[in-house]
């Protein structure tokens, strides 16, 4: 897992689960928050693939979501940049 403020790693052992009052050793940063959430998308409806769980305002604060699952924070990213790149070809072809 990276943290979403610094981008530092965080080691986690396959059974260890981020607690909701976690935060990175190099910023200080919480850990339960949306943006390191294997869940958080910014396409997505509510920015979260997970249909089930609630609206989280602050989504870099932290949070007591109990669908929240430790991700990589390039992982918003990724899908942001595919979604700038999807765009890109819609106006490139638009008539």
């Amino acid at each position: 897992m990276r943290c979403f403020s610094c981008d530092a790693e965080i080691e986690l052992g396959t059974a260890e689960r981020v607690g909701f009052r976690d935060t990175c050793d190099a910023c200080s940063a919480d850990l339960h928050v949306c943006r390191n959430c294997r869940h958080h998308d910014p396409n997505a409806y509510n920015e979260c693939r997970e249909s089930s769980a609630e609206r989280v305002a602050e989504r870099e604060r932290g949070n007591r979501c109990e669908y929240f699952s430790p991700g990589d924070a390039a992982g918003g990213a990724a899908a942001a940049a595919a979604s700038k790149s999807r765009s890109d070809l819609e106006a490139l072809f638009k008539k």
